[in-house]
């Protein structure tokens, strides 16, 4: 079964293409077959990071029917199995995608036969973006040491657990008076611990199954360009923040020192694992690579003894 990542940011400029990349690459160098996805709709550049000046054809010629299917579109990479899914060819409209468009990619990513599919996404909080996120119920964000990227981090957080909370309330069988109290007044959006509150008071019976649901939901994060003189318990912390305060599983997968050959590599559109395999951050890279395969093995051996 294909493993999808999204992976998200609250703000711009923190890597989130260039960790994509090289988790991809990594992940296929373990022998595991990995796509690409180019999701951040109107500023693609992940193919540049792999080395690619023109993709070919991509999620364009998919939405506009000259494909069937999306692995259709997808286009080898300079590395064994891996593959990249460009939104490079798109309109400049292609942001603002209609809600049948979406619908249509988050169907066709879910069928993709590929063991690992990474979705680099778009910074921002915007419905389409987090509706990405949310085509899996495990996704990475990523985010810097400092402190407005962190807050933005947050607001990402509890953005897609919003969308979320409402998606579950608005597709299941809860109250009406929940259901009405999913919107506020003017249409301006709740909070999320207003609405596990309105859940308790409404349709006490429910609480159960809307926190089980929750539950299901895994969220991993990984702190880019981190420098020594830093607290090295930061990652830590923010986890058992996450954790105290949502009923969903976060998890620090790890931190990735800051590298000036990193802005070496991309100008060279040179993939830097493999450049500078040697360095901290590469080592680093490869260590959150193969937690995140271990962490799948382990989660598959449990299910077949079960």
């Amino acid at each position: 079964m294909s493993k999808i990542y999204p992976i998200g940011s609250g703000k711009g400029g923190v890597g989130k293409s260039f960790i994509a990349a090289s988790l991809g690459v990594l992940l296929a160098k373990q022998g595991k077959t990995v796509v690409l996805v180019d999701l951040d709709l109107g500023g693609s550049n992940l193919h540049t990071l792999l080395g690619i000046k023109n993709p070919k054809s991509g999620i364009d010629s998919f939405l506009y029917k000259k494909v069937k299917r999306l692995e259709h579109v997808a286009v080898p990479t300079s590395i064994p199995d891996l593959f990249i899914i460009s939104s490079l060819h798109c309109s400049m409209e292609i942001p603002n995608l209609f809600y049948v468009q979406k619908q249509k990619i988050i169907n066709a990513i879910r069928e993709l036969p590929f063991d690992y599919i990474l979705l680099d996404l778009g910074s921002g909080t915007n419905f389409n973006t987090l509706d990405f996120f949310l085509t899996s119920k495990e996704g990475i964000f990523i985010f810097t040491p400092e402190p407005t990227s962190i807050e933005n981090s947050f607001r990402f957080i509890k953005a897609a657990y919003l969308r979320r909370l409402k998606q579950i309330i608005k597709r299941h069988a809860f109250t009406s008076m929940v259901k009405n109290a999913v919107v506020g007044p003017n249409n301006e959006a709740i909070k999320s611990p207003d609405i596990i509150d309105i859940v308790l008071e409404h349709d006490p019976d429910r609480e159960k199954f809307l926190k089980d649901i929750l539950s299901e939901f895994k969220f991993r994060f990984i702190i880019n360009q981190f420098r020594k003189n830093l607290d090295a318990k930061l990652g830590d912390k923010i986890e058992t923040v996450c954790n105290r305060h949502f009923y969903s599983n976060f998890e620090f997968l790890g931190s990735i020192n800051y590298d000036e050959r990193v802005c070496d590599a991309v100008i060279s559109k040179k993939l830097f694992v493999l450049k500078y395999s040697y360095t901290t951050s590469s080592i680093e890279l490869k260590k959150i690579a193969d937690k995140i395969t271990k962490t799948e093995e382990s989660a598959l051996l449990t299910s077949r003894i079960l």
